[in-house]
Order: C-alpha cells, then structure tokens, then sequence
C-alpha cells in the first residue's frame, strides 16, 4: 500500500515539473517576441510615447495642484493661545495698588489686575463688572447692588460683600489719597442679605458710573490700617481679580525702568486670556518707548502722540487711532492772588490765541466746551469771546495786582503739555503777565504737592469727561476741598445748582436745560478753557490682535476691556463648508 502511494507522488511531481518546464520556456518565448523583438520599434513611436508620457504628468500636476487649492479654500489662519503681549508705559511703578496708580503705568496694571463694581463696556457706555445688577429706587438716593456668584480672588478666595465694604472704608478714610476717593464722599453702604445697599444725600441719577472703583480683597487686608495701606506688602505682591495675576517684577537701571510680568488669571470670571503671559514695560521717556517699538522690544505702546507716527521706522508696526472721552483744559486757580480776579480771567480768555495754543496738537480735536457732543444734544451753546489782545492787555494794564509776581503755570512732563506750557507762558508774557512754567513728573507726589493744595496759578490738565456728562464732581462747590476734583476751586451758586438739578433727573430734555444754564455761567465765570480732546494713538504690531477697532473707548485703560481675546500666536484650521 504503502510503495503505490509513493509511485503516485513520484508521478505527480514528475508532471508538475515538466509543466513548470514548459510554462518557464513558453513564458521567456513571449518576452522575447512581444518586448525584447520589440525594442527596436520604439524609435518609430517615440513623439506618442513623449505625448501620453507628458499628458500623465500633467494630470498628476493638475491632481496635485486642486488638492492644494482645495485645501486653502477651506484652511483659514486664525488667532489661538498662546505667547506673550508686551505693552510699553510711561511713568513708574510705585505701587501695584490700584487706589493708589497715578502713572499710565499703575493704571494700565490696575485695569489688568482689578475689577471694579461697574466697568464701561465695548459701546462705552456704562455696564457691568464684578456686579450682577446695580438698581436704584425712585428717589435716585439708594441704590443697590448685587455681586455675580461665584467670583473669586487669584488665590481663589471668594470675592464677597466684605470686599466691597472694606474698599469703601479705605476710599472713605483721609489717610488715604486716592483719585476714586470724592466718588465715595458722602456715601453709606451698608450689607443687606446678599446685596450692598448704597446710600446718598442727593439724588445720582447715573451713580453706577461711580462704582467704577477696584475692589480690595479684605481677607489680605482686613487688618492693615489705611495709614499703613500704601506701604504694605500687597503693594508689590497683590491678589487680583482681573484676567491677569502678578508674576514678577524686574527693575532695569537706576532710572526707575521696570518690568511687570503678569500671567493668566484663571479665576477671571470671563475665562482665562488666550495670552500666556502679559508684560508692563514701565518706560521714563518716550524716546526710549520709541526705540523699543523700532527695535521689537515690545509689542505695542498707547503713550505715543499721532505726530510721533514719523519717528516708527519699523516696517512690522501700524498705528490706529480713536477719540476719548477725555479732554484737555487750562484751569485757573480761582483763588489764586491773581486769577480770584474774574476780569483777569476773562482777559486771558479773551487774549490767548487758541490756534496757536493748539497747533502742537495737530490733528486732534478742538475743544471749547467741557462737555463732548456725543453725550448730550445741545444745539444752543453759549457764545465764546471773540479773540481780541489789545482788549486783553488793556484789562490786564489797569488791573490792581503784583505784576512783579510770575503766574506759576503747572503740567506734566508727558505728551504735549510741556510744549503747550511753554507756548502759553509765551502768550501770557505778551499780553502784560510775568510766567514761568513748573513741569512736573506725574505720580503720588504730583497729588499730594500740587493737586490737593491746589499749588498752581494755571493748571494744564487731562480730565476724563466720562461715558455720561456728569461734571458735578469738576465744577461744583461741594467738590473745591483737597480730595475734591474741583481743580478751579470754582465756587458758583448758578452752575453748583444746575449741576446738581442735571445730576437728579433721568429726563435728557431737562438735563439738557440745565447744562445750558451751566455751560453760560462757565463760559462768562472762566473757571476753565477747553483746548481739545484727546486722541488714543495705539502704535501696534501688524501680527498680533489687541482691542477690537468696534470698541468704543472712554478712557485709554478700556482698550483691555476685551484683553481676554488678545493674541499674539496664529494657526491654520480648516473651515466647515
């Protein structure tokens, strides 16, 4: 059984092998005939084989080229997280309290680190901050306010009523020199249930806008006492409640240069920013805030003027610009030995050429009035006097003063107010005054030396004019004290009760009424001269996202009031179709 089994595997590889055999030879046979034989010929075929050789290669290209198209059409480079934004200042960093920032730099810091009750929003009009909802009763004297739930401080201790109650303590104490302190003079706020309620001696009408103070956190400084608030330890080492938190700080030099580093806060009650990180370069000059926009130290700077824009030489940065609700006015000291006099008063009104005085300005707007056209319809203003020296000199000729004793003319040592000092030195001088001009740096000692004492002849100011036209606190009476903001000491019964009669009512026609009463007693008394409102000039570069060019900006800080959406690092992601 066995050997016939084996014959039969014998003859089956027998055969499979001559058909190998066979299949092998056949196979080179075919080769031979129908390619090597062949081989010859090509030479006759070559222009077709080169044409369907070329038309493959085309539809390849052609393939390659539509997947790329098709891929851009649906790509789009967009903004993501990530990197850091570098934003040049002017003035330094004294403190990183926020009752306390003076410089652009401490206010710059402020608005990224803290939050106030009330915040102006992307329309500039007032809205919300760390409050849910501000109400106020019929009377316009109690107001009441409600935190959002669930805030909390960067070392995630919660933002409470406390807080609130602590900060107006503090703004309330006159140890405590802080430019949000007349915002709570007067005022009582006592907790009730969840909510804070706000009492005033007078109606507000509009008293949200007051609220725009940052808020302390209590649980660090409960027990510091105001005297000692400036000096203690949360002034370089603060808990925050705004998009960013302190990181570090560098000082660079011995001429007060410093840098802040700031990092996301992810407590921040609108979501942490897209940025990793957030950079103060606190500058002295701005010819060192220039060099570092040319050279690509920073990232971007809002303390240049639109007639700098010819000293950026680098081809990666752009400028744009948008009005503030701020303006520029030359207040007189109106009890001053000198400027008590209303007819000196009327006579430097009268004398100074105001085309002059404004042409360092350049492109920016003229401002006659201290209220902005968009804030209130007024089509009847008050007539200014006609430009008319002789007039003036006259006046000032036959007035009983010392003409031997300089006006003391005071600004600040930034922007165009050393040249617009100068110029109205120069004019005063022509007309029969003596002058001299006082440039100072702006800080706390520029408060506490000059503003409070009211240390000056002619103040050449900045003041905010706000998202709603409320001037109470720069014109009336009530305000003429050292932690007033009645730069002028004016002292007016006509434009302190219009004033107060626009603060009481919701009615736009019947406030209108009063600040025409107001504006004519301010136009004839001259407690102030309008020279313009101010332009932010934001110097940027061409890479990155800032503020959103819809925003409307009552102060220069609300360009961070989206900081949250800033970028500085891009990426390609794919559209939907």
């Amino acid at each position: 059984m066995e050997q016939d089994i084996k014959k039969s595997g014998h003859k089956i590889v027998k055969r499979f092998s001559r058909f190998s055999k066979r299949a092998g030879a056949e196979g080179r046979e075919h080769i031979r005939e129908n390619f090597i034989d062949r081989i010859s010929h090509v030479k006759n075929v070559r222009l077709l084989i080169l044409e369907w050789a070329l038309l493959v290669l085309a539809i390849i290209m052609l393939s390659i080229t539509q997947a790329f198209l098709y891929a851009e059409s649906y790509a789009v480079t967009t903004f993501t997280s990530g990197g850091t934004y570098s934003e040049a200042t002017l003035g330094r960093v004294n403190s990183l309290n926020p009752l306390f920032a003076t410089t652009n730099s401490e206010k710059a810091l402020s608005r990224l680190m803290f939050l106030t009750l009330s915040s102006v929003d992307y329309s500039g009009h007032i809205g919300l901050g760390l409050a849910d909802s501000i109400k106020t009763d019929d009377t316009g004297t109690t107001w009441t306010v409600k935190l959002r739930d669930g805030l909390t401080w960067s070392d995630g201790e919660p933002i409470t009523n406390a807080d609130v109650l602590y900060t107006v303590k503090m703004l309330q104490s006159p140890s405590v020199i802080s430019s949000y302190s007349s915002n709570m003079s007067g005022v009582t706020v006592e907790e009730s249930g969840e909510e804070l309620v706000f009492k005033l001696t007078t109606p507000y009408s509009n008293f949200s806008t007051a609220l725009d103070f940052p808020i302390l956190p209590s649980h660090i400084l409960g027990d510091v006492s105001p005297n000692l608030l400036l000096e203690d330890n949360f002034s370089t080492t603060p808990v925050t409640s705004g998009a960013f938190t302190f990181k570090a700080s560098q000082s660079i030099g011995s001429l007060g240069e410093k840098i802040v580093y700031l990092s996301p806060n992810k407590s921040y009650y609108e979501g942490a920013p897209l940025l990793d990180s957030f950079a103060i370069h606190a500058y002295t000059s701005t010819e060192d805030i220039i060099t570092a926009l040319n050279t690509g130290s920073v990232t971007a700077t809002a303390e240049l003027l639109p007639t700098d824009a010819d000293k950026i030489t680098s081809s990666s940065i752009y400028e744009k610009e948008t009005a503030l609700n701020s303006g520029v006015f030359l207040f007189f000291n109106t009890t001053s030995s000198v400027f008590s006099s209303k007819d000196l008063r009327k006579a430097v009104q009268q004398g100074i050429d105001m085309r002059s005085l404004r042409a360092p300005v350049g492109d920016e707007s003229d401002l006659d009035y201290p209220l902005l056209s968009t804030q209130v319809d007024i089509t009847d203003y008050p007539s200014l006097p006609e430009y008319n020296p002789d007039a003036a000199k006259e006046t000032i000729r036959n007035a009983d003063f010392n003409k031997e004793t300089p006006i003391n003319i005071v600004a600040i040592n930034t922007g165009y107010f050393p040249a617009l000092a100068e110029n109205l030195k120069f004019q005063l001088e022509n007309l029969g005054f003596k002058a001299e001009t006082n440039i100072m740096n702006p800080g706390q000692d520029f408060l506490v030396n000059i503003i409070r004492p009211r240390n000056y002849d002619i103040l050449l100011y900045e003041i905010e004019l706000g998202s709603d036209p409320d001037l109470f606190a720069y014109y009336h009476s009530s305000q003429v004290r050292e932690n007033g903001l009645n730069l002028s000491n004016y002292n007016s019964t006509i434009a302190s009760d219009a004033l107060l009669a626009a603060r009481r009512t919701v009615d736009p026609s019947v406030r209108n009424t009063k600040y025409v009463t107001f504006l004519k007693a301010w136009v004839d008394d001259v407690p102030a001269i309008g020279i313009y409102q101010v332009n932010l000039a934001y110097f940027m570069n061409k890479n990155v996202r800032s503020f959103s060019s819809e925003n409307r900006l009552v102060t220069a800080t609300d360009r961070f009031e989206d900081v949250n959406m800033w970028a500085t690092e891009k990426t390609s992601k794919n559209r939907t179709p």
